[in-house]
């Protein structure tokens, strides 16, 4: 049996310098941008690298979208 890493949702979040990247359940920012598209293509990548998803919090912490980079079950069809 192989190493398997847990695969943690990135999530963008309102900061007191801007906009953070959170791993899911982490209560330290993985990383602290000026923008909220900064901290979106930040987190993106991370999503990416961990095959994880990437959900996208307003400025009041309601969250505005999801982007799965996973092995999505229910891909889209087309």
């Amino acid at each position: 049996m192989g190493y398997i890493m847990s695969k943690k949702n990135q999530h963008v979040v309102p900061h007191q310098n801007g906009w953070a990247v959170k791993g899911a359940g982490n209560s330290r920012a993985t990383s602290v941008h000026p923008t909220q598209k900064d901290a979106i293509d930040a987190g993106r990548e991370v999503a990416k690298n961990q095959k994880s998803e990437l959900v996208i919090h307003r400025p009041n912490g309601q969250i505005r979208d999801k982007d799965s980079h996973g092995n999505d079950p229910f891909p889209p069809r087309g």
